[in-house]
């Protein structure tokens, strides 16, 4: 297991940008497969983008693609989501997770932080 501590979220107008970071405990940081996953109000939790373990391969679902751009630091343990040209469709909870698997389901995810919010204003 890994801890997961999420920060970089807030209130930005449409058009704007983020840069979410996670901080990750753990000497087995750089042998996971890292993703960024968000939930809104009402709404179930989806799949954002996912980096494996080297940071070589990276996905994203096809809402934020184009967008958003995950990258990570296995020497800092650390993983990041930059969001650009945000919309308010994008407010949500944003969770980082890590996997032993590079596969986009939330079910393959084992561990999970707190979440940071984003709100997109209009």
């Amino acid at each position: 297991q890994v801890q997961l501590v999420e920060s970089g979220g807030g209130l930005v107008q449409a058009g704007g940008s983020l840069r979410l970071s996670c901080a990750a405990s753990g000497r087995t940081f750089s042998s996971y497969v890292m993703g960024w996953f968000r939930q809104a109000p009402g709404k179930e939790r989806e799949f954002v983008s996912i980096i494996n373990s080297s940071g070589g391969s990276t996905s994203y679902a096809d809402s934020v693609k184009g967008r958003f751009t995950i990258s990570r630091d296995n020497a800092k343990n650390m993983v990041y989501l930059q969001m650009n040209s945000l919309k308010p469709e994008d407010t949500a909870v944003y969770y980082c997770a890590a996997s032993s698997l590079y596969f986009k389901s939330e079910f393959g995810f084992h561990s999970w932080g707190q979440g940071t919010q984003v709100t997109v204003s209009s």
